[in-house]
């Protein structure tokens, strides 16, 4: 890959990821550079949908068209990042399924606002998240046999990472999109309309359903965390850093009271930092990724959780936060 094509990539995940730049500048060379590209990739492919105010939904699927050509190699690349993604995935064998369910599921949030199930939502997150786990994993260049074992906590630690972004960003998403991902069926089961998440009327049942989805994610984050030890040794921590950061968002969302409605939880710098800090701190100590985890985690131990999330009232965040965005990982 040329370099500009990766300064280009670096620049678009500096402006738009502060958190995952923040954990991909300790990979090491090899592996940071192309995780440049395929975030600066996620993040074009994004931006069809998401930033598409007065675009047609037919433009924006002939766009998507566009990209996905581009990206395999069927049609002549029109942006450096996409010459570089192209390249980057034949060096690393991506094969064109994955594109394609990445692909997908951008388009599924061209004309879908709700979901139905869990597994309505898990399967848009399949190719929206879990794709991306499976092509991050493939750049670290693991040995087949590793690599399968590794790829199923990619998926796990991928979707993880968006749902905390579909709980953070319930307000803005409503709100500039009409979107709403919090499965119907969790809203109903805590009689929560549509209605009042539009008018942004927060209650204890909003409540209650958030910290059920945010249980849920806490789940597949133990999930994902527990395949770092499969990847390899200088790309460990830079990944349970990321894991960390992430599951942060969560110690916010409880310190709110759940209230996401209201106020958008953000980490600030120096909260990022004071997370860098600790989780680098333990892994001196101990290089056991899942111990680490559970050490420095904003995400309750199996036997905790129960007694952490028995009051849905806010609690304490030690650490002062501002409004920083447009941390959407990898994707969304």
């Amino acid at each position: 890959m040329q370099r500009e094509h990766i300064d280009a990539g670096k620049a678009i995940q500096r402006r738009t990821g502060k958190t995952f730049y923040l954990a991909t500048k300790f990979l090491p060379e090899r592996v940071r550079h192309a995780t440049h590209v395929l975030y600066a990739f996620f993040r074009i492919a994004d931006e069809v949908v998401d930033d598409a105010e007065g675009v047609s939904p037919a433009r924006q699927r002939a766009e998507l068209e566009s990209l996905r050509a581009q990206a395999l190699g069927e049609a002549e690349p029109e942006d450096p990042v996409l010459e570089a993604f192209r390249e980057l995935r034949e060096e690393y064998d991506i094969d064109d399924e994955t594109v394609d369910e990445f692909v997908d599921a951008m388009a599924t949030d061209i004309d879908t606002t709700r979901y139905e199930t869990y597994a309505d939502l898990e399967s848009y997150m399949r190719g929206s998240a879990a794709a991306v786990g499976v092509m991050m994993t493939a750049i670290m260049d693991l040995e087949p046999e590793v690599e399968e074992t590794a790829l199923p906590h990619a998926r796990k630690l991928g979707e993880a990472f968006q749902l905390t972004n579909f709980l953070r960003d319930v307000r803005e998403d409503v709100l500039e999109r009409d979107r709403i991902y919090l499965p119907q069926e969790t809203l109903r089961r805590h009689g929560v309309s549509n209605d009042e998440i539009e008018r942004l009327e927060y209650s204890e049942s909003f409540a209650a359903a958030m910290r059920e989805e945010l249980r849920r994610a806490e789940s597949l984050y133990r999930e994902g965390v527990a395949g770092i030890r499969y990847l390899p040794e200088d790309c460990q921590l830079p990944v349970l850093l990321a894991a960390v950061l992430y599951a942060e968002h969560h110690a916010l969302i409880r310190s709110q009271g759940y209230d996401v409605l209201s106020a958008e939880p953000s980490l600030s710098t120096s909260r990022k930092l004071w997370c860098l800090a600790k989780t680098r701190w333990h892994w001196q100590w101990t290089r056991d990724p899942e111990a680490v985890f559970e050490r420095v985690a904003a995400v309750p131990t199996l036997e905790s959780e129960s007694e952490t999330d028995s009051e849905p009232g806010p609690g304490p965040d030690p650490e002062p936060h501002g409004p920083e965005r447009g941390d959407g990982v990898p994707t969304r």
